[in-house]
């Protein structure tokens, strides 16, 4: 599919990540506005809540855009979200008869604070791609026995905390929390030490369900998509994680950008899954193409200093995709409601600079990076600015989701101080 033009210039650009062909969908606030609901176009938003007051959109007998999250529409189904599309094209598009009316309701983004875009329900944490485990597996327990025996045969997970879920552009504590060395026979109560990110994708549920479903339904029910970084504390996961997993090493944030991606605007950029080594249960089992090809980068800031591309990897190497994640995490009879965030896991590639995360790109701290500012890294400084970035590349357009950013703040000196 080639570039779809808009009356809205600047979203003619090839290299713009919000072309009419995006469409992607914000909760935004300006000095004179309280935060509603938007669609970037360009630089610009097209403030939907105004829009759908005004009855230039009308999807339902009752509002769908007067509370500031996208819940309503996500609750409405697939039907209600091609409509929205469709009418968002019709309004947007080169030569649209709206053009007059639309005007008024465009907002500068630099002018513009972005909020979270939908009230997040819950929120699970997948371990799903196959070299950041494999990587990872390697450091902790050989090459040999690097992949738990369940890993090829379904996607592994953990219940995360939706509390915690933060926009792009939150400032992240570095946490305190219990930590032991294999040197002491005792733990301690400390500032984390080797704080980390993890590159992901996070899949949003809009169309709940009570039961199992297929894959071809989960990915039916699945609404759109956001870069998603599911900030680590190493050395507090090392501690705690036997036998029951990852808890407080993963409580402290996960960062989305700030804007959904819907899936009707990934269609293009479907791929395939990789070859299996065993092929899965056929209730897993892919039912046509289920990954994007979404270019994926990270990069690092000191304090006061520029950026340095750390990472470069993309989303196709994920080995279970968003769909087969919903439809396990559904096997058990677990209800999915509308809003429940589903994390990819971290996404590497085959090289090293494909790792997704410091843990593998600096090997759990033997090999440190060195930045384009000739400082080393090998795990997060107070100070240090972590931002991922994404598109999908079309014919002449590309489909972006916004940064997904977050700048790491010195542990508190008391942290039970009032």
């Amino acid at each position: 599919m080639p570039l779809v033009k808009s009356w809205v210039s600047s979203a003619n650009s090839a290299d713009h990540p919000f072309p009419l062909n995006n469409l992607p969908y914000g909760v935004f606030s300006t000095e004179s506005t309280e935060p509603r609901c938007g669609v970037a176009i360009g630089d610009m938003i097209f403030d939907v809540t105004a829009a759908e007051v005004d009855g230039l959109i009308a999807l339902s007998d009752e509002p769908l855009f007067d509370l500031p999250f996208w819940n309503p529409l996500m609750e409405e189904g697939p039907a209600v979200w091609a409509a929205l599309r469709d009418r968002l094209i019709a309004l947007l598009a080169e030569g649209s008869d709206a053009q007059h009316k639309i005007e008024g309701l465009l907002i500068p983004q630099d002018e513009a604070e972005m909020h979270m875009p939908f009230a997040v329900s819950e929120y699970t944490d997948f371990y799903a791609g196959r070299h950041h485990a494999q990587n990872v597996g390697t450091m902790f327990r050989g090459a040999e026995n690097a992949l738990p025996p369940n890993w090829l045969h379904i996607p592994i997970g953990y219940n995360g905390r939706a509390s915690s879920v933060v926009v792009s552009g939150t400032d992240i504590r570095r946490p305190w929390g219990q930590l032991k060395s294999p040197d002491q026979d005792l733990p301690a109560f400390l500032p984390c030490r080797r704080f980390d990110i993890e590159l992901e994708m996070g899949a949003i549920v809009g169309t709940p369900s009570d039961g199992p479903i297929s894959v071809q339904q989960a990915d039916d029910n699945i609404f759109g998509y956001v870069l998603l970084n599911d900030w680590s504390a190493r050395d507090i996961q090392a501690w705690e994680y036997q036998p029951l997993g990852p808890f407080q090493a993963k409580a402290t944030a996960t960062s989305i950008s700030p804007w959904i991606v819907t899936k009707a605007a990934l269609e293009p950029f479907r791929c395939d899954t990789p070859d299996r080594e065993f092929a899965l249960l056929d209730h897993l089992k892919d039912c046509g193409p289920m990954l994007y090809d979404i270019d994926l980068a990270v990069t690092m800031a000191p304090e006061g200093k520029d950026a340095t591309t750390i990472a470069r990897t993309n989303y196709r190497e994920m080995y279970y995709s968003a769909a087969q994640q919903l439809a396990h995490h559904s096997t058990s009879g677990c209800p999915m409601n509308t809003g429940d965030l589903l994390g990819s896991g971290t996404i590497s590639g085959p090289t090293k600079p494909e790792r997704g995360s410091l843990l593998e790109l600096s090997w759990g701290g033997k090999e440190p990076l060195t930045l384009d500012t000739g400082e080393t890294r090998s795990f997060i400084e107070d100070g240090d600015t972590l931002t991922l970035t994404g598109a999908a590349k079309g014919d002449g357009y590309s489909i972006g989701f916004g940064d997904c950013t977050g700048t790491v703040l010195p542990a508190l000196s008391d942290p039970y101080a009032r």
